[in-house]
């Protein structure tokens, strides 16, 4: 399962992500072969946040992983429940200080924007194989908006792109068909 929830989620992070180029940042890192990839076997929220716990004191301990996204394929499976455990993720990086260091992006096959139908195509931005804790560095991301021109219209330029799309043709490529 480890293989091939890796395999899934590198497809859809350079079809989706970096194909459409929904994260102008990834394709740099993805190039320079520093985004780590660890599969979650974690059958309990605890589990999951002693993985981030280490996962979080890797990444600040090694300076050639610019990224991590842990994989969840076996916990969090509902949207809901994964979006209450981003407040444990969130407490977890306040008591380990490294708020202001890393922040936690979500992705999901669920997700789900506030206001939103759950078929809408804007969601889409959002949607992953399985769930991810994206660990990111703030120091990094901070760099990255400031040398990109209107950064702040990222998500509603990536809304667009979707809508473009269609919904039909975003599922599929989702579905890597």
């Amino acid at each position: 399962m480890t293989e091939q929830a890796i395999k899934s989620v590198q497809l859809w992070l350079e079809n989706i992500v970096i194909g459409l180029n929904l994260c102008p940042f990834a394709k740099r890192e993805w190039t320079k072969n520093r985004i780590r990839f660890s599969v979650s076997d974690a059958d309990s929220e605890e589990g999951l946040l002693r993985i981030l716990n280490s996962e979080l004191e890797l990444i600040f301990a090694d300076d050639s992983i610019e990224t991590t996204l842990i994989i969840v394929p076996d916990l969090l499976k509902d949207f809901y429940e994964y979006n209450q455990f981003l407040d444990l993720a969130d407490r977890l990086i306040e008591q380990m200080d490294f708020t202001g260091i890393f922040q936690i992006a979500s992705f999901h096959p669920y997700y789900q924007f506030d206001g939103t139908d759950s078929d809408d195509v804007e969601n889409y931005t959002n949607r992953s194989p399985l769930p991810i804790l994206h660990i990111l560095r703030e120091d990094s991301l901070e760099r990255a908006i400031a040398n990109y021109t209107d950064a702040d219209k990222i998500p509603e330029r990536n809304i667009a792109l979707l809508q473009e799309m269609g919904l039909v043709k975003v599922i599929k490529l989702l579905k890597n068909e």
